[in-house]
Formats: structure tokens, sequence, C-alpha cells
């Protein structure tokens, strides 16, 4: 017990920092660790959306007050990413979870190199030439959603993959409006899995309770770096994910 709640700690503020300076979902940290513990897939998968609920709640808060948030764009993201995620979680057992994997991992790859590049040469905050870009974002993120309902992803990273495409936001901006994205898929997402009993309630709020502190701090100090530091972090962010995937992929 004593061991789990050191772990759990130790989860929670890992989480804290990558969803505070980066926007990206709590998965990446909480799925394998609790794997890792013993415990099984899907309740892996539903105490992460549950700890995603928790963090960026006060990740949204920061950044709202910072003004670095495109309300418009987040809640059309996590509105196309709810009804994903509604319809991942009825469609899950039918769904290869492969082809998926492969095609997210190629794009983080892509992304990562977006990153790095931003990070050396800096953003041109010009008007991206794309017909119907609202709507394009909300056709992109249901199936962003689906991920969410089927393996747990609440596409924060994602999400800002999708805005470095469409449109045209400094990354501070960018993470602000993925978390708030990230908070509505979050939430759809663990409402499904808790309905299924797939989540570990103790976990999930001690996980969720410290990386909602250690998100709040990091995210605070997000809002200070400059702005190649932060696409530095993603860049990084997007390659441990895609190593991940790669790992995962050829593992089976």
């Amino acid at each position: 017990m004593i061991e789990s709640f050191g772990v759990f700690s130790l989860i929670g503020i890992i989480t804290g920092v990558l969803t505070g300076i980066t926007g990206s979902s709590g998965v990446i940290v909480v799925v394998p660790a609790m794997t890792f513990l013993g415990y099984s897939f899907h309740i892996a998968v539903g105490t992460s959306l549950l700890v995603d609920v928790i963090t960026t709640s006060s990740v949204v808060y920061v950044y709202s007050r910072g003004k670095r948030i495109d309300w418009r764009i987040g809640l059309i993201l996590g509105g196309g990413a709810l009804i994903g995620a509604q319809i991942g979680a009825h469609v899950a057992i039918f769904i290869s979870d492969r082809p998926l994997e492969i095609v997210f991992t190629i794009m983080a790859l892509l992304m990562a190199a977006q990153s790095f590049r931003r990070a050396k040469k800096g953003l041109s905050l010009t008007r991206k030439q794309i017909s119907h870009p609202y709507l394009a974002g909300l056709v992109i993120s249901i199936p962003i959603g689906i991920l969410a309902g089927t393996l747990g992803t609440s596409g924060g990273i994602m999400f800002i993959a999708v805005m470095m495409i469409l449109y045209s936001m400094d990354p501070k901006t960018m993470v602000g409006t993925a978390t708030l994205a990230m908070f509505v898929s979050a939430i759809s997402g663990s409402t499904g899995y808790f309905l299924l009993n797939s989540i570990d309630i103790f976990g999930g709020i001690l996980i969720g309770a410290i990386s909602l502190i250690s998100g709040f701090y990091f995210a605070k100090q997000a809002l200070k770096m400059k702005d190649s530091t932060i696409y530095y972090f993603l860049g990084i962010v997007f390659i441990g994910v895609s190593l991940l995937e790669i790992i995962t992929i050829l593992r089976v």
C-alpha cells in the first residue's frame, strides 16, 4: 500500500509536469505505470481518463487567467472529441488499434520535426488558408475522441497537432486550448469507463490530486517560458510518444 502510494505520487507529479507545460494527456505516464503495477489495461485507461479530468481543471484555470485559451477552438475540438469518445466506447471491440497506432506514430514524428523547426525559426502567425477551419477541426477531432473511447488518449498532443496544421496561434495558447479540449474529451471518456466499472477510484483521485497541484504550478511556469522552450518540450514529448508507440507495435 505504501509502495503504491509512493508510485502514485510520482506518477501524479510527472503527469502534472507534462500536462502543465505541454498539454499532453496523462495516459503517457499513467497507463504504462499502472499496468506495470499489475492493473488491467482497461482499469489503467479508465483511471488515466479520470486523472486527466482532475489535472486539466487546474491547468485550464491557469491558462484562462493568463488569457491563453481560444475558447471557440477549444470547445469545437472538445465537442468533436466528446462525440467520438461515445462512439469509441460503444464500438471499441470492433476497431483495430494497429492502423490507428501507426498513423498516430507517423503524425507524432512529423509534429516533433515541426516543433523543433518552430523552436529554431520561430512561428509566423499568419492566417492559414484553409476553407472552413472550424468545421475541419470538428471533423478531425471526432477520431481523436474515438481514440479516447478505445485507448484512453484524451488527445492533448493530438489536439496540438491539429492546431499546428489548421490554425495560427502561439504555443502557449495551443497548450491552453488543447488542455480545454482534453478536459471535455476526458469527461466523456471517463464517464463511459465509470459506467463500465473500469476505474480505480482511489488511484485516480490520489494521482489526480497530486497532478492537480503539480499541473497548476508548472502551468504557471510555462506561461513564463519562451515560446522556443515550449516547442522543444513539445518536440521531446512527440518523440517520446512515438517511441512508446513503436515499441508497442513491435512487441506484438
